[in-house]
């Protein structure tokens, strides 16, 4: 009888290593996933914040002028050249200092745009109440941004808008200002493979500046 019973023992205890064996990987795998989508909302919500914080900054800086120029081929303040606006490099600026968990040498694109009725970049350069798209590029009205790790700094990429054209009458369909980024978010332990691309756009009203200069073409910086 005691045979048996020592036989029975070891059966339940290779019966236990060989369950562990098999419910082990699926736990460990549960754990890695849970780790990975807490890491992933949190950059998620970090990309949304830092693109309000820049939303924000750029409607309530019209009256702030055209940009600067670029000169020896570093960035000079302001960084934007002449044919990009102030609250554009101002966007940028506050996206960049302000202290987000994102890291800045993961956000691949940095757009500031004139929006349409949708939120989303005006493909033309006038008339931009009746567009209607719903696509995310940049062209007409829209400037971008790249970060450069040697400097530090969101520099000046492409794109031009006019800041003189931008209405800015309150009462009157003020102009809308949206900031789109795009950033890649690495796989801690790549167990869903190296990287995933999160992306987020807000949408501002601009401010409304005084009435003799709230019209396209009357602003004063």
């Amino acid at each position: 009888m005691a045979r048996r019973r020592r036989f029975g023992a070891r059966t339940e205890r290779g019966a236990v290593v060989v369950e562990a064996a098999l419910v082990t990987p699926l736990l460990m795998a549960l754990l890695l996933g849970i780790i990975e989508m807490a890491l992933l909302m949190k950059d998620d919500v970090a990309l949304t914040s830092t693109v309000r914080n820049g939303g924000r900054t750029a409607s309530a800086n019209l009256d702030q002028g055209p940009g600067g120029v670029n000169e020896g081929g570093d960035c000079v303040t302001p960084c934007s050249p002449a044919n990009a606006p102030m609250f554009a490099q101002l966007a940028a600026n506050a996206i960049q200092t302000s202290g987000t968990a994102l890291p800045k040498d993961s956000i691949q694109e940095l757009w500031v745009y004139k929006a349409n009725a949708k939120g989303y970049p005006c493909t033309l350069t006038t008339g931009c109440e009746s567009n209607n798209s719903t696509a995310m590029t940049c062209g007409a009205n829209c400037v971008k941004y790249k970060w450069n790790a040697t400097k530090d700094q969101f520099r000046y990429s492409t794109g031009t808008w006019d800041w003189q054209s931008v209405n800015a009458c309150a009462g009157n369909n003020p102009d809308l200002v949206g900031i789109y980024m795009k950033a890649k978010h690495s796989w801690v332990s790549g167990f869903f493979g190296d990287s995933v691309d999160i992306e987020d756009h807000a949408v501002f009203s601009f401010e409304p500046l005084p009435t003799l200069t709230c019209a396209p073409n009357q602003h004063v910086s």
